[in-house]
């Protein structure tokens, strides 16, 4: 039962001071919470909750604030994921479906999420890796150029361009062109790399120049995989927020700058439907005072997922609301990409 009890006023320690941003001391859980027993009661459990590295004391004399270890003992144990109002999901549902093309969905994803949880938002373009291809097109820029056109089933689209030291043979690109979508309609792109290294040998010997040439522009796609592409929105969020940090924020947009920096963090987040990572629990010292909540999308399965995205911000966050609005973001783009 005290143990109980101990959660209860940590969850109101947590719930006050995000609110407030202000310490919290035993007198104002008194007359806020209906916690059922007395100030010296919870002055005790206080004491048992700092003494356990879940609340700390900021400075003499004041309330008690959670820690990093007290905000995850919240996040896994006590917090409860808000649900989104009816108006919430209206307004998700409504832009996501106004959008055009693929770029145009990743846009309004970001800024969505940064409307909805007042934080910097992070989303990850979908990996080529993981998406499967719908067409491929192969279109003769002049006698010697020819762009590559990938097309996934997501919409998202691709192109490379390929310089022959000879005029291109139409007959032979059409021959071309139906080769690499028998090969690859359908199916993940990662998986055809087998099929793509014999290709040149189903060509005559003077062509093979050209299909080689092909091939590899597709396999240097998956290489140079544009996953390394995210798009960022809020920052100003970050900014108003400066308060809550204990030192400078720019080391915090430092690191959003340095996009390699998010793109690692978001591979070591685990591939679960949401992830939290709290203040200290992130590797790079830049984000030591931040808190990262993410999400996979894509698939039904999160390891079906073909991409994340999610929000940055302080420790000093609305876990349950952040956690629902990043949920059901994924969920509805997931949707949207599903066509």
């Amino acid at each position: 039962m005290s143990e109980e009890r101990r959660l209860d006023v940590l969850r109101a320690i947590v719930q006050d001071y995000v609110s407030t941003r202000e310490p919290v001391g035993s007198r104002v859980l008194v007359e806020r919470h209906s916690l059922g027993v007395s100030p010296a009661t919870i002055r005790n459990d206080m004491a048992v909750l700092e003494e356990d590295g879940l609340i700390a004391q900021p400075h003499t004399s004041a309330g008690r604030i959670p820690t990093d270890k007290g905000y995850r003992l919240f996040v896994d144990r006590i917090g409860t994921v808000k649900p989104l109002s009816t108006a919430e999901k209206r307004a998700i549902q409504g832009l996501l479906d106004e959008a055009v093309d693929l770029d145009d969905v990743v846009e309004r994803t970001v800024r969505l999420l940064a409307q909805l949880t007042h934080q910097v938002a992070v989303v990850q373009y979908p990996s080529l890796k993981r998406l499967s291809l719908r067409h491929l097109e192969l279109v003769p820029l002049g006698p010697e150029r020819l762009l590559v056109v990938i097309i996934t089933d997501t919409g998202r689209v691709e192109q490379r361009t390929v310089e022959t030291v000879s005029d291109l043979d139409g007959q032979v690109v059409g021959e071309l062109r139906a080769h690499l979508n028998v090969i690859g309609a359908g199916r993940k792109l990662e998986t055809i790399t087998p099929e793509l290294d014999a290709l040149p040998q189903q060509f005559a010997p003077e062509h093979r120049d050209l299909v080689e040439a092909v091939a590899e522009q597709l396999k240097d796609a998956l290489r140079l995989d544009a996953e390394e592409r995210i798009v960022m929105a809020g920052t100003a969020n970050l900014a108003r927020a400066d308060l809550d940090f204990t030192r400078t924020i720019s080391p915090v947009l430092e690191a959003l700058e340095e996009q390699v920096v998010l793109l690692k963090l978001f591979s070591e987040m685990a591939q679960d439907s949401i992830a939290v990572r709290i203040g200290s629990e992130n590797k790079d010292e830049a984000l030591s005072e931040a808190a990262i909540v993410t999400s996979i999308y894509g698939g039904e399965e999160p390891s079906e997922g073909v991409g994340r995205l999610g929000v940055l911000g302080p420790t000093r966050m609305d876990y349950p609301g952040t956690m629902a609005s990043v949920r059901a973001v994924a969920r509805y783009l997931s949707r949207i990409l599903a066509g």
